[in-house]
């Protein structure tokens, strides 16, 4: 008992006299910190006393698709913090290749009863994909929220940066540096986030009397390998500017011009995506779009809160507006404005 009272009180950071308050139903604790303790109790695998069995444990499944890419881990650090100033204790669950799936571990989660799931990047993305797991999730009335641009069809609250404002600020970016071949390095064909972006690129170039071309437009999986691939499929039809759907896909692009012989951004100008870390320290700074991280996840964790407490949200979609952030990757265009 002793040993347990020291270990919940550490993972806390409160007294063991507290936690013993706690455990005995005692008065004289916020709820916030009772919660808290309660949650470590879950984590460190201890049974709750009999009186406290009842209530549904205060953990938050929050699933990522990768921790490679730095906005991933970002996400997980604003909203892990948001949610253990609610009381409530983060599960983390991150997909790996051939490892653990995302239904996988929603059935995990559900077997531990946690209070609600955050989903920053998934199968949610992608109109293609399986979606089963988000029904069940749904039926068992679990509050849920998704970060970024979902399928129409899920029903659950989001927050997104808005793709279609940080493409028009990349490509205002590159018009007025003089590109007029400016390509776009985006996601698979069913991923929204991307159709989104591609659609908004369309509207501007109708608006200066241009087109985007199909072969301006090439498709990739969200990595720095596929970034180089697909940068170097534009890089041979001629464009000088190269708009991204992530960061690492920009840093691939980065990567295809130099395999070529070029120089960013003397030949070359890329623009990337999020403003994860270190952007700023590559060779050229990144010039990016910034997704502003902190307010979405702490709007996130908000509009799960309030779920959790029983009161209903609607399944609309809260729109953040990126921030251009202009570095070294982007100059204008080589004489000639072809390569």
């Amino acid at each position: 008992m002793t040993r347990r009272l020291a270990q919940v009180a550490q993972k806390v950071g409160v007294s063991e006299a507290t936690v013993s308050r706690v455990l005995n139903g005692k008065p004289g604790v916020s709820d916030a910190t009772r919660q808290a303790v309660l949650s470590a109790l879950d984590v460190l695998g201890y049974e709750r006393p009999t009186q406290l069995r009842g209530e549904r444990a205060r953990l938050v499944g929050l699933v990522l698709p990768e921790l490679q890419n730095p906005i991933f881990p970002a996400f997980a650090e604003v909203v892990g913090g948001a949610l253990a100033q609610q009381g409530l204790t983060p599960v983390l669950c991150t997909q790996t290749k051939g490892g653990v799936s995302e239904a996988d571990y929603v059935e995990l989660l559900l077997q531990q009863q946690v209070s609600g799931v955050v989903f920053a990047g998934g199968l949610y993305h992608q109109e293609d994909a399986p979606h089963d797991h988000y029904k069940v999730l749904a039926d068992r009335k679990i509050p849920v929220v998704l970060i970024n641009a979902a399928i129409d069809r899920l029903g659950f609250p989001g927050v997104s940066c808005d793709d279609s404002v940080a493409v028009e600020q990349a490509w205002r970016h590159l018009v007025s540096l003089g590109h007029e071949r400016i390509g776009l390095v985006l996601g698979p064909s069913d991923h929204v986030p991307s159709q989104r972006k591609l659609a908004a690129a369309r509207v501007l170039a109708e608006e200066t009397g241009t087109s985007i071309p199909d072969e301006w437009v090439a498709r990739a999986m969200f990595s720095l390998e596929g970034g180089q691939a697909a940068a170097m499929r534009l890089l041979e039809r001629g464009v000088t500017g190269i708009i991204c759907a992530s960061d690492p896909l920009a840093l691939g692009a980065v990567r295809a011009a130099r395999r070529r012989g070029l120089s960013v951004p003397g030949d070359v100008s890329v623009v990337g995506y999020d403003d994860s870390a270190f952007m700023n320290c590559t060779e050229p700074p990144l010039t990016t779009v910034r997704q502003p991280i902190e307010a979405m996840g702490r709007a996130a964790v908000e509009l799960l809160s309030v779920q959790i407490g029983g009161r209903t949200v609607p399944s609309d979609e809260l729109l953040f507006e990126p921030e251009l952030v202009v570095r070294g990757s982007t100059a204008q265009p080589p004489r000639g404005n072809s390569l």
